[in-house]
Protein backbone atom coordinates (compact mmCIF):
# COMPACT_ATOMS: atom_id res chain seq x y z
CA UNK A 1 0.00 0.00 0.00
CA UNK A 2 2.87 1.95 1.13
CA UNK A 3 5.00 1.32 -2.19
CA UNK A 4 1.76 2.20 -4.00
CA UNK A 5 1.53 5.03 -2.76
CA UNK A 6 5.16 6.30 -2.66
CA UNK A 7 4.95 5.86 -6.13
CA UNK A 8 2.74 8.77 -7.14
CA UNK A 9 5.01 10.90 -5.75
CA UNK A 10 6.72 10.59 -9.24
CA UNK A 11 3.99 12.07 -10.93
CA UNK A 12 4.55 15.66 -9.02
CA UNK A 13 8.40 15.64 -9.56
CA UNK A 14 10.14 18.84 -10.64
CA UNK A 15 9.47 19.03 -14.22
CA UNK A 16 13.46 20.54 -15.95
CA UNK A 17 11.39 21.42 -19.47
CA UNK A 18 7.92 23.19 -18.67
CA UNK A 19 5.37 22.94 -21.62
CA UNK A 20 2.39 24.29 -19.88
CA UNK A 21 0.63 26.77 -17.21
CA UNK A 22 0.57 26.21 -13.05
CA UNK A 23 -3.35 25.59 -13.52
CA UNK A 24 -2.91 23.19 -16.19
CA UNK A 25 -0.79 20.71 -13.97
CA UNK A 26 -2.83 21.61 -10.83
CA UNK A 27 -5.40 19.80 -13.16
CA UNK A 28 -3.62 16.96 -14.70
CA UNK A 29 -1.33 16.32 -12.18
CA UNK A 30 -2.34 17.58 -8.77
CA UNK A 31 -6.01 16.01 -9.52
CA UNK A 32 -5.03 13.34 -10.69
CA UNK A 33 -2.58 11.98 -7.82
CA UNK A 34 -5.75 12.82 -5.70
CA UNK A 35 -7.74 11.04 -6.99
CA UNK A 36 -5.70 8.25 -7.21
CA UNK A 37 -4.68 8.05 -3.65
CA UNK A 38 -7.90 7.92 -2.28
CA UNK A 39 -9.17 5.51 -4.55
CA UNK A 40 -6.19 3.24 -3.23
CA UNK A 41 -7.16 4.43 0.30
CA UNK A 42 -10.66 3.08 0.08
CA UNK A 43 -9.49 0.57 -1.75
CA UNK A 44 -7.50 -1.63 0.99
CA UNK A 45 -10.48 -0.10 3.29
CA UNK A 46 -13.18 -2.09 1.32
CA UNK A 47 -11.06 -4.93 0.27
CA UNK A 48 -8.53 -5.47 3.16
CA UNK A 49 -10.54 -4.32 6.10
CA UNK A 50 -14.00 -4.86 6.78
CA UNK A 51 -16.14 -2.69 4.75
CA UNK A 52 -19.64 -3.69 6.41
CA UNK A 53 -20.25 -5.18 9.52
CA UNK A 54 -24.09 -6.06 10.62
CA UNK A 55 -25.92 -7.23 13.57
CA UNK A 56 -28.38 -10.29 13.20
CA UNK A 57 -29.92 -12.46 15.15
CA UNK A 58 -28.23 -16.48 16.21
CA UNK A 59 -30.39 -17.92 13.37
CA UNK A 60 -28.01 -16.77 10.58
CA UNK A 61 -24.02 -16.49 10.70
CA UNK A 62 -22.81 -12.89 10.90
CA UNK A 63 -20.63 -13.59 7.53
CA UNK A 64 -23.74 -14.57 5.66
CA UNK A 65 -25.29 -11.29 6.25
CA UNK A 66 -22.33 -9.28 5.60
CA UNK A 67 -21.67 -10.66 2.41
CA UNK A 68 -25.50 -10.50 1.29
CA UNK A 69 -25.62 -6.95 2.42
CA UNK A 70 -22.59 -6.05 0.68
CA UNK A 71 -23.71 -7.25 -2.14
CA UNK A 72 -27.10 -6.35 -2.85
CA UNK A 73 -27.60 -3.08 -0.77
CA UNK A 74 -28.85 -0.95 2.13
CA UNK A 75 -31.43 1.37 2.99
CA UNK A 76 -32.79 3.85 5.24
CA UNK A 77 -35.75 6.52 5.76
CA UNK A 78 -34.85 9.84 4.91
CA UNK A 79 -37.64 10.92 7.07
CA UNK A 80 -36.10 9.62 10.12
CA UNK A 81 -32.75 11.73 9.85
CA UNK A 82 -34.97 14.36 11.45
CA UNK A 83 -36.53 12.90 14.36
CA UNK A 84 -34.54 12.98 17.50
CA UNK A 85 -32.20 10.10 17.74
CA UNK A 86 -32.44 8.01 20.81
CA UNK A 87 -36.03 8.58 21.48
CA UNK A 88 -37.62 8.54 18.21
CA UNK A 89 -34.94 6.55 16.55
CA UNK A 90 -32.28 4.51 16.89
CA UNK A 91 -29.93 6.23 14.38
CA UNK A 92 -30.01 9.19 12.12
CA UNK A 93 -32.18 7.29 9.18
CA UNK A 94 -32.98 4.49 11.23
CA UNK A 95 -36.42 3.92 11.84
CA UNK A 96 -38.44 0.35 12.48
CA UNK A 97 -41.39 1.77 10.12
CA UNK A 98 -40.77 0.44 7.07
CA UNK A 99 -44.39 -0.17 5.48
CA UNK A 100 -43.62 1.95 2.75
CA UNK A 101 -41.58 0.99 0.19
CA UNK A 102 -41.35 3.96 -1.98
CA UNK A 103 -39.83 5.70 1.28
CA UNK A 104 -36.73 3.91 1.45
CA UNK A 105 -33.66 4.93 0.11
CA UNK A 106 -31.24 2.57 -0.73
CA UNK A 107 -27.39 2.81 -1.08
CA UNK A 108 -25.60 1.00 -3.74
CA UNK A 109 -22.87 3.36 -4.66
CA UNK A 110 -20.44 2.95 -2.00
CA UNK A 111 -19.41 -0.86 -3.99
CA UNK A 112 -17.95 1.60 -6.83
CA UNK A 113 -16.37 4.47 -5.72
CA UNK A 114 -13.14 3.38 -5.71
CA UNK A 115 -13.58 2.72 -9.46
CA UNK A 116 -15.12 5.53 -9.74
CA UNK A 117 -12.24 7.56 -8.37
CA UNK A 118 -9.76 5.96 -10.62
CA UNK A 119 -12.00 6.56 -13.75
CA UNK A 120 -12.24 10.21 -12.79
CA UNK A 121 -8.45 10.12 -12.39
CA UNK A 122 -7.72 8.49 -16.24
CA UNK A 123 -10.24 11.65 -17.22
CA UNK A 124 -7.87 13.92 -14.77
CA UNK A 125 -4.68 13.07 -16.74
CA UNK A 126 -6.55 12.97 -20.36
CA UNK A 127 -5.79 16.82 -21.31
CA UNK A 128 -2.34 16.28 -20.54
CA UNK A 129 -1.64 12.94 -22.67
CA UNK A 130 -3.48 14.82 -25.37
CA UNK A 131 -1.29 17.77 -25.52
CA UNK A 132 1.78 16.19 -24.74
CA UNK A 133 1.12 13.96 -28.31
CA UNK A 134 0.47 17.03 -29.90
CA UNK A 135 3.51 18.92 -28.15
CA UNK A 136 5.88 16.32 -29.61
CA UNK A 137 8.68 17.45 -27.58
CA UNK A 138 9.20 21.15 -29.29
CA UNK A 139 10.08 22.98 -26.69
CA UNK A 140 12.71 20.54 -25.38
CA UNK A 141 14.33 20.17 -28.93
CA UNK A 142 14.70 24.17 -29.51
CA UNK A 143 15.71 24.90 -25.48
CA UNK A 144 18.77 22.68 -26.39
CA UNK A 145 20.21 22.65 -22.85
CA UNK A 146 19.98 26.80 -22.63
CA UNK A 147 17.87 26.56 -19.47
CA UNK A 148 21.51 26.15 -17.70
CA UNK A 149 23.44 29.39 -17.74
CA UNK A 150 26.82 28.02 -16.76
CA UNK A 151 28.00 26.44 -20.62
CA UNK A 152 30.74 27.58 -22.64
CA UNK A 153 30.42 30.34 -24.39
CA UNK A 154 31.07 28.90 -27.65
CA UNK A 155 28.58 26.22 -27.20
CA UNK A 156 25.97 28.80 -26.09
CA UNK A 157 26.53 31.32 -28.89
CA UNK A 158 26.08 27.88 -31.54
CA UNK A 159 23.01 27.06 -29.41
CA UNK A 160 21.43 30.57 -29.41
CA UNK A 161 22.40 31.23 -33.37
CA UNK A 162 20.57 27.71 -33.70
CA UNK A 163 17.23 28.87 -31.88
CA UNK A 164 16.97 32.17 -32.93
CA UNK A 165 17.59 31.04 -36.89
CA UNK A 166 14.50 28.60 -36.34
CA UNK A 167 12.20 31.31 -34.90
CA UNK A 168 13.09 33.15 -37.82
CA UNK A 169 12.40 30.55 -40.67
CA UNK A 170 9.14 29.18 -38.84
CA UNK A 171 7.58 32.88 -38.03
CA UNK A 172 3.90 32.70 -37.80
CA UNK A 173 3.98 29.27 -38.20
CA UNK A 174 3.11 28.36 -34.37
CA UNK A 175 -0.56 29.29 -34.20
CA UNK A 176 -1.78 26.01 -34.04
CA UNK A 177 0.97 25.14 -31.66
CA UNK A 178 -0.72 27.91 -29.04
CA UNK A 179 -4.09 27.12 -30.13
CA UNK A 180 -3.38 23.46 -29.61
CA UNK A 181 -2.89 24.09 -26.02
CA UNK A 182 -5.51 26.09 -25.11
CA UNK A 183 -7.98 23.79 -26.51
CA UNK A 184 -6.46 21.56 -24.13
CA UNK A 185 -6.89 24.23 -21.21
CA UNK A 186 -10.64 24.57 -22.07
CA UNK A 187 -10.67 20.68 -22.17
CA UNK A 188 -10.00 20.70 -18.56
CA UNK A 189 -12.81 22.59 -17.80
CA UNK A 190 -15.45 20.63 -19.16
CA UNK A 191 -13.83 17.56 -17.62
CA UNK A 192 -14.51 19.70 -14.26
CA UNK A 193 -18.07 20.58 -15.09
CA UNK A 194 -18.92 17.06 -16.48
CA UNK A 195 -17.38 15.00 -13.36
CA UNK A 196 -19.45 17.03 -11.00
CA UNK A 197 -22.44 16.34 -13.05
CA UNK A 198 -21.54 12.90 -13.13
CA UNK A 199 -20.99 12.99 -9.22
CA UNK A 200 -24.55 14.39 -8.15
CA UNK A 201 -26.16 11.72 -10.30
CA UNK A 202 -23.95 9.36 -8.94
CA UNK A 203 -25.10 10.39 -5.43
CA UNK A 204 -28.66 10.37 -6.37
CA UNK A 205 -28.89 14.59 -6.92
CA UNK A 206 -27.17 15.18 -3.85
CA UNK A 207 -23.14 16.16 -4.58
CA UNK A 208 -24.20 19.92 -5.82
CA UNK A 209 -25.52 21.28 -3.17
CA UNK A 210 -23.25 18.51 -0.68
CA UNK A 211 -20.39 21.27 0.81
CA UNK A 212 -22.98 24.18 1.08
CA UNK A 213 -25.34 21.88 3.35
CA UNK A 214 -21.87 21.27 5.38
CA UNK A 215 -20.73 24.89 6.21
CA UNK A 216 -24.34 25.63 6.84
CA UNK A 217 -24.52 22.81 9.12
CA UNK A 218 -22.22 23.86 11.89
CA UNK A 219 -23.85 27.16 11.91
CA UNK A 220 -27.00 25.74 12.75
CA UNK A 221 -28.32 24.98 16.56
CA UNK A 222 -27.49 21.84 17.68
CA UNK A 223 -31.02 20.62 18.15
CA UNK A 224 -31.83 21.40 14.62
CA UNK A 225 -28.67 19.78 13.25
CA UNK A 226 -28.80 17.38 10.56
CA UNK A 227 -25.62 16.30 9.53
CA UNK A 228 -25.79 16.16 5.80
CA UNK A 229 -22.01 14.11 5.89
CA UNK A 230 -24.47 11.37 7.04
CA UNK A 231 -27.22 11.74 4.89
CA UNK A 232 -25.45 11.26 1.77
CA UNK A 233 -22.89 8.74 3.45
CA UNK A 234 -24.84 7.00 6.09
CA UNK A 235 -22.91 5.19 8.74
CA UNK A 236 -25.68 2.37 9.89
CA UNK A 237 -28.20 1.52 7.67
CA UNK A 238 -30.87 -1.33 7.54
CA UNK A 239 -30.82 -4.98 5.35
CA UNK A 240 -33.55 -6.94 5.40
CA UNK A 241 -32.73 -10.62 4.29
CA UNK A 242 -35.43 -13.14 3.51
CA UNK A 243 -35.39 -17.21 3.75
CA UNK A 244 -37.43 -20.12 4.03
CA UNK A 245 -38.33 -21.33 7.34
CA UNK A 246 -38.79 -25.42 8.62
CA UNK A 247 -42.75 -24.66 7.65
CA UNK A 248 -42.09 -23.34 4.05
CA UNK A 249 -43.11 -20.10 5.05
CA UNK A 250 -40.91 -16.98 4.43
CA UNK A 251 -38.84 -15.54 7.30
CA UNK A 252 -37.92 -12.13 6.89
CA UNK A 253 -34.29 -11.05 9.25
CA UNK A 254 -33.86 -7.30 10.19
CA UNK A 255 -30.67 -6.35 10.62
CA UNK A 256 -28.48 -3.30 11.29
CA UNK A 257 -25.85 -2.63 9.23
CA UNK A 258 -22.65 -0.65 10.14
CA UNK A 259 -20.70 1.18 7.35
CA UNK A 260 -16.84 2.09 8.38
CA UNK A 261 -16.22 2.59 4.49
CA UNK A 262 -18.56 5.86 5.02
CA UNK A 263 -16.32 7.46 7.18
CA UNK A 264 -13.73 7.53 4.36
CA UNK A 265 -16.08 8.19 1.85
CA UNK A 266 -17.64 11.34 3.84
CA UNK A 267 -14.07 13.19 4.25
CA UNK A 268 -13.09 12.02 0.79
CA UNK A 269 -15.85 14.01 -1.17
CA UNK A 270 -15.72 17.01 0.89
CA UNK A 271 -12.41 17.70 0.06
CA UNK A 272 -13.16 16.59 -3.92
CA UNK A 273 -16.62 18.96 -3.50
CA UNK A 274 -14.20 22.36 -2.37
CA UNK A 275 -11.61 21.35 -4.60
CA UNK A 276 -13.75 20.94 -7.93
CA UNK A 277 -15.40 24.11 -7.41
CA UNK A 278 -12.12 25.81 -6.96
CA UNK A 279 -10.63 24.43 -9.72
CA UNK A 280 -13.76 25.26 -11.84
CA UNK A 281 -13.63 28.98 -10.76
CA UNK A 282 -9.67 28.95 -11.93
CA UNK A 283 -10.24 27.50 -14.64
CA UNK A 284 -12.78 29.47 -15.75
CA UNK A 285 -10.54 32.79 -15.33
CA UNK A 286 -7.94 31.21 -17.12
CA UNK A 287 -9.90 30.70 -20.42
CA UNK A 288 -11.50 34.41 -19.95
CA UNK A 289 -7.44 35.25 -19.57
CA UNK A 290 -6.44 32.94 -22.70
CA UNK A 291 -9.43 35.08 -24.66
CA UNK A 292 -7.88 38.14 -23.97
CA UNK A 293 -4.40 37.14 -25.26
CA UNK A 294 -6.13 35.97 -28.48
CA UNK A 295 -8.46 39.06 -28.75
CA UNK A 296 -6.21 41.59 -27.46
CA UNK A 297 -2.75 41.58 -29.13
CA UNK A 298 -1.78 44.61 -27.08
CA UNK A 299 -1.66 42.57 -23.84
CA UNK A 300 0.65 40.19 -25.23
CA UNK A 301 4.38 42.31 -25.20
CA UNK A 302 3.52 43.74 -21.67
CA UNK A 303 3.18 40.06 -20.29
CA UNK A 304 6.12 38.99 -22.26
CA UNK A 305 7.58 42.28 -20.33
CA UNK A 306 6.71 40.31 -17.03
CA UNK A 307 7.78 37.01 -18.08
CA UNK A 308 11.79 38.62 -18.04
CA UNK A 309 12.43 42.01 -16.80
CA UNK A 310 16.04 42.02 -17.86
CA UNK A 311 14.36 42.24 -21.53
CA UNK A 312 13.16 46.20 -22.34
CA UNK A 313 9.76 47.23 -23.30
CA UNK A 314 10.41 48.38 -26.62
CA UNK A 315 11.86 45.09 -27.60
CA UNK A 316 8.97 42.85 -26.67
CA UNK A 317 6.58 45.83 -28.71
CA UNK A 318 8.66 45.20 -31.28
CA UNK A 319 8.40 41.22 -31.44
CA UNK A 320 4.80 41.33 -30.92
CA UNK A 321 4.02 43.43 -33.85
CA UNK A 322 5.73 41.07 -36.22
CA UNK A 323 4.84 37.91 -34.93
CA UNK A 324 1.19 35.63 -34.37
CA UNK A 325 0.11 34.33 -31.18
CA UNK A 326 1.67 30.94 -31.57
CA UNK A 327 5.03 32.99 -32.13
CA UNK A 328 4.50 34.92 -29.07
CA UNK A 329 3.59 31.67 -26.82
CA UNK A 330 6.72 30.28 -28.01
CA UNK A 331 8.63 33.36 -26.56
CA UNK A 332 6.51 33.16 -23.53
CA UNK A 333 7.09 29.44 -22.54
CA UNK A 334 11.05 29.84 -23.28
CA UNK A 335 11.26 32.79 -20.85
CA UNK A 336 10.40 30.24 -18.23
CA UNK A 337 12.23 27.17 -19.63
CA UNK A 338 15.64 29.34 -20.12
CA UNK A 339 17.84 31.01 -17.94
CA UNK A 340 17.10 34.83 -17.73
CA UNK A 341 20.43 36.68 -19.20
CA UNK A 342 20.49 34.04 -22.53
CA UNK A 343 16.81 34.66 -22.79
CA UNK A 344 17.52 38.21 -23.09
CA UNK A 345 20.11 37.89 -25.14
CA UNK A 346 17.98 36.02 -27.85
CA UNK A 347 15.11 37.99 -27.59
CA UNK A 348 17.15 41.02 -28.10
CA UNK A 349 18.99 39.27 -31.16
CA UNK A 350 15.59 37.75 -32.43
CA UNK A 351 14.04 41.46 -32.30
CA UNK A 352 16.71 42.89 -34.45
CA UNK A 353 16.92 40.58 -36.97
CA UNK A 354 12.94 40.63 -37.31
CA UNK A 355 13.35 44.28 -37.73
CA UNK A 356 16.12 43.66 -40.12
CA UNK A 357 14.23 41.85 -42.54
CA UNK A 358 11.04 43.87 -42.40
CA UNK A 359 13.13 46.61 -43.31
CA UNK A 360 15.12 44.75 -45.98
CA UNK A 361 11.53 43.75 -47.07
CA UNK A 362 10.48 47.22 -47.51
CA UNK A 363 12.94 48.36 -49.39
CA UNK A 364 13.07 45.63 -52.44
CA UNK A 365 9.41 45.85 -52.75
CA UNK A 366 10.41 49.77 -52.93
CA UNK A 367 12.83 49.25 -55.58
CA UNK A 368 11.08 47.01 -57.06
CA UNK A 369 7.63 49.20 -57.83
CA UNK A 370 10.23 52.22 -58.70
CA UNK A 371 11.53 49.81 -61.42
CA UNK A 372 8.37 49.01 -62.77
CA UNK A 373 7.30 52.52 -62.87
CA UNK A 374 9.91 53.54 -64.77
CA UNK A 375 9.90 50.53 -66.82
CA UNK A 376 5.90 51.29 -67.83
CA UNK A 377 6.67 55.06 -67.69
CA UNK A 378 5.16 56.83 -71.29
CA UNK A 379 8.42 57.61 -73.27
CA UNK A 380 7.88 61.98 -73.69
CA UNK A 381 6.43 63.67 -76.76
CA UNK A 382 8.95 63.66 -79.21
CA UNK A 383 10.19 67.05 -81.15
CA UNK A 384 10.06 67.02 -84.76
CA UNK A 385 12.90 69.44 -85.29
CA UNK A 386 15.30 67.17 -83.42
CA UNK A 387 14.41 64.61 -85.92
CA UNK A 388 15.33 66.54 -88.60
CA UNK A 389 18.81 67.59 -87.19
CA UNK A 390 19.26 63.55 -86.29
CA UNK A 391 19.47 63.17 -90.06
CA UNK A 392 22.48 62.70 -91.70
CA UNK A 393 23.07 65.41 -94.34
CA UNK A 394 24.84 63.14 -96.73
CA UNK A 395 22.26 60.92 -96.11
CA UNK A 396 20.78 59.31 -99.82
CA UNK A 397 17.35 58.74 -98.13
CA UNK A 398 15.24 61.70 -97.64
CA UNK A 399 12.80 60.65 -94.43
CA UNK A 400 9.72 62.18 -93.95
CA UNK A 401 8.93 63.65 -90.61
CA UNK A 402 5.33 63.53 -89.94
CA UNK A 403 5.96 59.58 -90.98
CA UNK A 404 8.82 59.71 -88.42
CA UNK A 405 6.60 60.71 -85.71
CA UNK A 406 3.61 58.11 -86.47
CA UNK A 407 5.73 55.10 -86.08
CA UNK A 408 7.31 56.71 -83.41
CA UNK A 409 4.37 56.88 -81.39
CA UNK A 410 2.98 53.68 -82.70
CA UNK A 411 5.92 51.81 -81.53
CA UNK A 412 5.24 54.01 -77.96
CA UNK A 413 2.25 52.79 -77.79
CA UNK A 414 2.93 49.31 -78.54
CA UNK A 415 5.21 49.30 -75.31
CA UNK A 416 3.05 50.99 -72.88
CA UNK A 417 0.72 48.60 -74.14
Amino acid sequence: MFKLLGGLKDYLKWQDIVVDSAVFRLHNLFTTVLLLTCSLIITATQFVGNPIQCIVGKELPNHVINTYCWITSTFSMPDAFLRQVGSEVAHPGVANDFGDEDAKKYYTYYQWVCFVLFFQAVMCYTPKWIWDSCEGGLMRTIVMGLNIGLCKEEEKCKKKKVLIDYLLRHIKRHNMYAIRYFLCEALCLVNIISQLYFMNHFFDGEFFSYGLRVMAFSEQAQEDRVDPMVYVFPRVTKCTFHKYGASGTIQKHDSLCILPLNIVNEKTYIFIWFWYIILAVILSFLLIYRAVILCIPSVRPRLLHARNRMVPREVTEAISRKTDVGDWWILYMLGQNMDALIYKEVVSELAKKIETAANGSTQTQTKYWSLFLNVHEKPPPVNPTKIRTLISPSSAVELNTTSALANYATEADVYVG
